[in-house]
């Protein structure tokens, strides 16, 4: 069985950098239940089986939980008139002048009157950053014993304690005192970085970026019985301050503590570079975007299927894509009348043009019946597969339930109901 920190790692590199939260993620109580009932009734009705936990089987249960998140919230996104898609027609889609700068989404009520703006970058939010001395990476300027430093930041203070053995380099007390802070999450990143005399230094970045009022440092490092060996090291000299996002909102020079920041409440803004002159945001026609939104909807179906797709030609398992793609299939003609066309693998194409056309012409009603189908199918499926995951995995069955005698096992209502580890697989 693959080990979990493979898992782990596999999650953070294709989607933790990636990971945005939804507004949609925030769920009622009715809703949590629903859920929860669905979990019960999945294990309730699944029959006891085996899984040989490959490392192929994990990655295809994060894909497929990932595709499946990602579906719901585009679903709830168009579904802001309950169960209809024609309120695409009235949503508002921010769009900036300058995409690679400024990055701007509407979060605001689609019924409001809240009006575009236009913004000036002269500066992006900064990061703390301490650079230490540069070492000989092979020498040996620690003396073997226990040390024993402080890291203070504006609301806490830590406190790190560190082993140096006699035979240990520079450059091994650097990578234990990295893996340290790492380990520890206090919202500072430690990393190696080394010059041209291949000499090593230990750089500290902390997240948060920008000081409050008041704030002269983000984090500090400072020792009492260990001071030499901080000072050696150079972490208790701050290299570059923390500094705030500098910009103009229609003429009105104002600052914000990070490069991401809300408007009104109605604009989630991402700033990625300093611009040069005047930035434009605005909102995107109806029908423009009428069409990206049926765009995100495509884009999460094909999605699906390529995970599928992956999974079928590592495995020879193609439930999962016989279903998704089995979506568009029964739809065919009617996805091609409004634009969206199947290739021979199943994948969906927007034709924006004639989307636009349809949704503009005497039969928008039926266009949009047929989007709506299209969605509320792919949400069923979605919904499948986020319940139970394992469903569409190679397994050993090992015994079925007893037919009209099944009960409700609640503290087995996992995330992949039916779930029976063999650690000897």
């Amino acid at each position: 069985m693959s080990s979990i920190s493979n898992v782990y790692n596999y999650y953070l590199t294709n989607y933790g950098a990636s990971a945005t939260s939804s507004k949609y993620e925030a769920h009622k109580r009715s809703e949590l239940r629903d859920t929860y009932n669905r979990m019960v009734k999945a294990n309730k009705e699944s029959p006891l089986y085996k899984i040989d936990m490959n490392e192929d089987v994990e990655k295809f249960a994060l894909d497929l939980k990932e595709s499946a998140r990602r579906t719901d919230n585009i679903v709830s996104e168009l579904s802001i008139d309950g169960d209809d898609m024609r309120g695409v027609l009235n949503r508002k889609i921010a769009y900036t002048s300058d995409p690679e700068t400024v990055d701007v989404t509407y979060i605001g009520d689609h019924s409001d009157g809240t009006g575009g703006f236009q913004i000036v970058v002269n500066k992006l939010a900064k990061p703390q950053v301490t650079e230490g001395n540069y070492l000989r990476a092979r020498g040996h300027d620690f003396r073997e014993g226990d040390y024993s430093f402080d890291l203070d930041t504006a609301k806490t203070s830590y406190e790190f304690q560190f082993q140096v053995e006699g035979t240990e380099t520079n450059r091994q007390v650097q990578e234990k005192i990295a893996d340290l802070m790492n380990k520890a999450h206090v919202g500072i990143t430690a990393e190696l970085v080394e010059n041209e005399n291949r000499e090593t230094a230990l750089r500290l970045t902390s997240n948060q970026t920008g000081l409050a009022d008041g704030e002269e440092y983000l984090f500090r490092v400072q020792s009492g019985s260990s001071w030499d060996e901080v000072h050696r090291l150079g972490l208790d000299q701050i290299t570059s301050q923390a500094s705030n996002a500098s910009f103009e909102l229609n003429g009105r020079e104002r600052t914000a503590l990070s490069n991401q920041f809300t408007i009104n409440n109605a604009f989630g803004v991402t700033l990625k570079g300093e611009t040069n002159g005047l930035v434009t945001v605005g909102f995107k026609s109806n029908t423009e975007a009428a069409s990206d939104s049926v765009q995100h909807l495509v884009d999460a179906y094909n999605n699906f299927a390529k995970v599928g797709q992956a999974y079928r030609d590592a495995s020879g398992n193609s439930k999962l894509y016989n279903e998704i793609t089995a979506v568009a299939r029964r739809m065919d003609s009617e996805l091609s009348a409004v634009g969206l066309h199947t290739d021979r693998d199943g994948i969906l194409s927007v034709d924006r043009d004639r989307l636009a056309n349809v949704l503009t012409s005497d039969v928008s009603d039926d266009a949009l019946d047929t989007l709506n189908k299209f969605k509320n199918s792919l949400s069923r499926e979605s919904k499948r597969a986020g319940i139970d995951p394992m469903m569409y995995v190679n397994k050993l069955v090992v015994a079925y339930k007893n037919p009209g005698k099944t009960f409700s096992a609640p503290y087995a209502a996992s995330l992949y109901a039916g779930l029976l580890v063999n650690m000897g697989l």
